[in-house]
């Protein structure tokens, strides 16, 4: 790969790929759940234990190979190469997310339309009857708006590293970090402010259990994009003579204050309100939020307009990263051109993003559930729940294993001491693969 990031484009174009939807309601749901700054900081500990770990391990990859996941371990495995190279296919995971991502996406951009027609809906049972009708009947709507986003990422991805991926980060990453500052600003007008910041900020060391360890533990491995090659191929083009390890540092500082700060947006209305402050996912944004913004009347309308738009930033930039793994690897071994291979990665995602529409409509869903899960579900377990902490277990095994340990020594030598390179080496090589193989055993458990 010809181009390279600029320092501070790596950093915005990685902690883009980190800052994704799971900030707005996830994160802070975890935290209200689990004990408030309790829960963070368990989560800061295991971050730096363990996603810290394998995110240099990953980038130790990109950066020593400069080449995309498949190639990465054909190029750096002493033997059985080919072999080595199937772990790499772990970025299919990748393309799974982007295609039921973006999908999520296409639904902000509706809500967004809705706040800036002033059609939000006025109560919580109409709330929850316009969303459901919306997935459930209508699908013109969901294509039209599926599309749009479509275009929008894959466009960003042909435009190629320097001049698509990083200009969108540069842009996109401080405007949503002034969006959420404007918000944060109204949000400290309101009662519920107050509330929203002990719920998020109070420690409740009470609360704190195995299976809080288990969900920060997962938050903290999957809040980092890691296990689906996005690290490995942004890695590879990592500018000469970047501090890597600052330049890490920075990135989970990055995902953790936006985090934060969409918590404490999300809550200052969810308390303003009344309303249920342990519900998340899609429900908290598209049907308690939606409500508790248009009772604010235009000035409801504004702010929900600017919400959906942080939303929709932190989505785009969240998805982009994911095209580049398997066009990076598609470019490398086939020559192909950037375009060419955007286009069949495209079609797979066209593909697999209307089947998730088509699961969700009340006509089509029975004949696309299989086991009990939609294909939306199916996608999504297949890549969170499997494929990536797979792809995690890999990285450990092979860097900790297999790559040649004077090969590492040489790359942290200007960025680390023998102290903290050994005391990396021992975590990765021990202690991350256990921890992540804990919580993939737990989720699938609770599957």
């Amino acid at each position: 790969m010809s181009a390279k990031f600029s320092k501070i484009g790596f950093i915005l174009a990685v902690a883009g790929s980190a800052v994704g939807l799971g900030n707005a309601w996830k994160f802070p749901t975890l935290v209200g759940q689990n004990g408030g700054s309790a829960f963070i900081l368990l989560y800061l500990v295991l971050t730096l234990c363990v996603s810290f770990v394998i995110f240099l391990a990953e980038l130790s990859m990109g950066r020593l190979s400069e080449k995309d996941p498949v190639n990465a371990y054909k190029t750096l495995a002493p033997s059985h190469k080919n072999a080595w190279g199937i772990a790499g296919f772990m970025m299919i995971g990748a393309i799974f997310i982007v295609s039921f991502y973006s999908l999520v996406i296409a639904w902000i951009l509706r809500y967004l339309y809705l706040s800036l027609s002033g059609n939000l809906p006025l109560d919580l049972q109409s709330s929850i009857a316009k969303f459901e009708s919306f997935i459930s009947q209508d699908f013109l709507s969901q294509i039209l708006c599926f599309t749009i986003i479509f275009f929008i990422i894959f466009y960003v991805v042909s435009k190629g590293i320097k001049n698509g991926i990083e200009r969108l980060n540069v842009w996109m990453m401080p405007s949503l970090f002034i969006l959420l500052l404007f918000l944060l600003f109204y949000a400290c007008s309101k009662d519920g402010f107050l509330q929203a910041f002990n719920f998020l900020f109070v420690p409740d060391f009470s609360k704190i259990s195995v299976d809080t360890i288990v969900q920060a533990l997962g938050l903290a491995f999957f809040s980092l994009s890691l296990g689906v090659g996005t690290i490995i191929t942004y890695s590879a083009s990592l500018p000469e003579g970047s501090n890597f390890i600052l330049s890490t540092l920075s990135i989970i500082f990055i995902n953790v204050l936006i985090g934060l700060l969409m918590g404490l947006v999300v809550f200052t209305f969810i308390f303003e309100f009344g309303a249920d402050p342990t519900q998340s996912g899609g429900g908290l944004v598209f049907i308690s939020l939606s409500t508790l913004f248009s009772q604010l009347g235009i000035i409801g309308h504004i702010i929900a307009a600017l919400f959906f738009i942080a939303l929709i930033f932190a989505g785009i930039t969240s998805a982009v990263s994911m095209i580049e793994p398997f066009a990076f690897y598609l470019i490398n071994s086939f020559k192909m051109s950037r375009k060419k291979a955007l286009f069949y990665i495209g079609v797979v995602v066209y593909i697999l993003g209307i089947l998730c529409i088509l699961s969700f409509l009340s006509v089509t869903n029975h004949s696309l559930e299989f086991f009990g899960k939609n294909v939306f579900d199916i996608l999504d377990f297949l890549s969170s729940e499997l494929i990536m902490p797979l792809g995690g277990i890999c990285v450990s095994i092979f860097v900790g294993f297999v790559m040649k340990k004077e090969g590492l020594m040489i790359l942290f030598r200007p960025f680390m001491s023998n102290f903290f390179f050994e005391l990396w080496y021992f975590i990765l090589r021990f202690i991350a693969p256990l921890a992540v193989i804990i919580v993939m055993i737990a989720v699938l458990i609770k599957s």
